[in-house]
């Protein structure tokens, strides 16, 4: 298994901040995106592989996590392997317990982007260990462990609902995402856990829904927030610019004249649905950010002086 260095893969330095981390995902994300590269499998892959290391560097624990990592890696995995304690409890203060591994194929989770690598799997996500359940060793049967696993989703997917398919010991389990699902959620799929003891009955398999983040699209609660680049000529003369929803639809964004850096502008229930109901939903609020024109010609440079120069006689 390789080493992924994700700040490199980022492009940023270890000590970036996050909004340093934010802003390069974002530019590599509106760069490498399925949307804009159908078909392309070596855009798909790139996608893939920033959006595994924005998951990791943009989340402060998992962060921490990482740079404690270091040259440390291949001990950490070899140490997982053989069902030892994580390495970093000692940074808090965890306790010794038994663990039961996950066996399932969750290689098609991830719908139409792939699921994360090996290396995240391993140190960070995916299959996780269960909860064992006591009872009186001398009872006749004792129920099987629970095993708990991340059902990660595409802000789409949780965005319009969806069917998720995977294999557990070679049975097939369809499960059922409903429009408007949050991170955080949790589905409960009973006696898909391990097997009980003495004729017991198996265990539960929990999944935790966890939405990741999206290049151009942020969740508030109820509301939707976009960011959407605008030319300086679009921002001080007004005009239309098209943006693609998270249903697949094409909307007309209209950007007033003179609009300043920042400004959100509110499109009415155009949020997520609430408690899956598509006829009841948040808001979107566009947030304009103006892109100041670079490699500019000595023309253009001059018509700017005399823009300057009429604004100073004013």
């Amino acid at each position: 298994m390789e080493y992924k260095d994700y700040y490199k893969i980022l492009g940023v330095s270890k000590d970036a901040t996050t909004e340093e981390i934010k802003k390069s995902y974002r530019k590599l994300a509106m760069k490498y995106h399925p949307d804009r590269n159908p078909g392309d499998k070596t855009a798909e892959e790139k996608f893939k592989e920033i959006t595994e290391a924005n998951e990791v560097l943009s989340d402060p624990e998992k962060r921490k996590k990482y740079d404690q990592l270091g040259s440390n890696w291949k001990q950490y995995q070899y140490a997982n392997a053989n069902g030892m304690n994580d390495i970093f409890s000692q940074y808090s203060g965890g306790k010794q317990r038994s663990t039961y591994n996950f066996e399932g194929n969750l290689g098609d989770i991830w719908g139409n982007i792939g699921g994360f690598s090996d290396f995240f799997e391993s140190f960070f996500g995916g299959a996780r260990s269960g909860r064992q359940r006591t009872s009186n060793p001398f009872s006749a049967a004792t129920k099987g462990a629970d095993y708990e696993a991340n059902l990660n989703l595409t802000l789409e997917e949780a965005y319009n609902g969806v069917q998720k398919q995977f294999t557990i010991n070679g049975k097939t389990i369809k499960v059922n995402i409903e429009p408007g699902t949050r991170a955080g959620k949790r589905l409960r799929l009973r006696s898909m856990g391990a097997q009980g003891k003495f004729g017991g009955e198996k265990g539960d398999l929990f999944l935790n829904i966890h939405v990741i983040n999206h290049p151009f699209f942020e969740v508030k609660d109820d509301d939707l927030y976009y960011n959407l680049d605008v030319d300086l000529y679009t921002a001080v003369l007004g005009g239309n610019i098209q943006i693609k929803t998270l249903d697949n639809k094409k909307i007309n964004i209209v950007i007033p004249k003179e609009t300043e850096n920042g400004k959100l502008l509110k499109l009415k229930k155009m949020g997520l649905p609430k408690d899956g109901n598509l006829n009841e939903k948040g808001d979107l609020y566009v947030r304009v950010l103006i892109q100041i024109p670079k490699k500019l010609s000595k023309e253009e440079r001059k018509l700017f002086e005399t823009l300057a120069a009429l604004r100073d006689k004013k």
